[in-house]
């Protein structure tokens, strides 16, 4: 009976396995098609091939990049600028990222006035996407496990350096636990829990409530990026980068 458990755990192992190298081929295979298409100037296959793949759950900068590529090429300029957004969150030092990102932006009609982020805001948003949440999680847990075993030996140790050397590398490791579960929970917040967002919708008019019969407080076109602060039915309350904030219809926009 055990052997037979066994072998129907192994066979689900192999089979699961066999599902992800097919996947991951057949992923390599639409990438592949996708680089083919957009060198020949065919960027309407080209893009609806990696977006096969985007659609199919996966996602990586490089992907992403390519299919901000696809959108800009196809001059549409708001699914140019969501895409190298979100290749932008996975991947903050990509220098032809940033370019690309900077170039599609130039293209939005609105410019408004941003209120200057604050230098250490900038910078620990920086280093917390320089790594994935995943990595900063990994490095927060080991972190911690270290600073148990070096509290041990300062706690039970009999000898005066095992003793030294226990509390500074514990208050090291706690320190480090301590700063990597911060890049990790902000990591969370700025790619999967993102409030920011991108105006797909060529001009809309944002609301002073959540209806059609609000007053008209603003005008707002596509490509332009806005942060998402309240949800109500089918109408999202937005705040634009100078500060101003209004209701628009969900439909209107697309979360990073």
């Amino acid at each position: 009976m055990k052997l037979i458990r066994i072998s129907i755990i192994t066979g689900i192992i192999m089979l699961l396995a066999l599902t992800t190298v097919k996947s991951q081929d057949l992923r390599d295979e639409k990438f592949r098609k996708g680089t083919e298409y957009y060198t020949s100037e065919n960027f309407n296959d080209a893009l609806n091939e990696w977006m096969d793949i985007y659609n199919s759950g996966y996602s990586s900068s490089s992907l992403l990049y390519n299919i901000g590529n696809a959108h800009f090429k196809l001059d549409n300029i708001p699914g140019a600028v969501l895409f190298y957004e979100r290749a932008r969150l996975l991947n903050p030092s990509d220098e032809d990222i940033n370019y690309n990102l900077q170039i599609a932006r130039s293209r939005v009609v609105d410019k408004f006035e941003e209120i200057p982020e604050l230098f250490f805001v900038r910078w620990f948003d920086f280093m917390a996407l320089m790594i994935p949440g995943n990595s900063w999680a990994y490095t927060s847990l080991i972190s911690f496990l270290i600073f148990l075993a070096a509290l041990s030996a300062y706690i039970y140790s009999s000898k005066y350096r095992l003793k030294v050397a226990g509390f500074w590398i514990a208050l090291s490791f706690f320190i480090l636990t301590l700063i990597s579960l911060s890049f990790a929970l902000r990591n969370k917040t700025l790619v999967i829990d993102n409030r920011e967002a991108i105006i797909m919708v060529p001009s809309i008019n944002g609301k002073s409530s959540p209806d059609n019969s609000g007053t008209d407080l603003f005008v707002i076109h596509e490509g332009s990026k806005i942060t998402v602060e309240d949800e109500m039915g089918d109408w999202f309350e937005i705040k634009l980068s100078d500060g101003n904030k209004g209701w628009i219809p969900s439909g209107s926009l697309e979360v990073i």
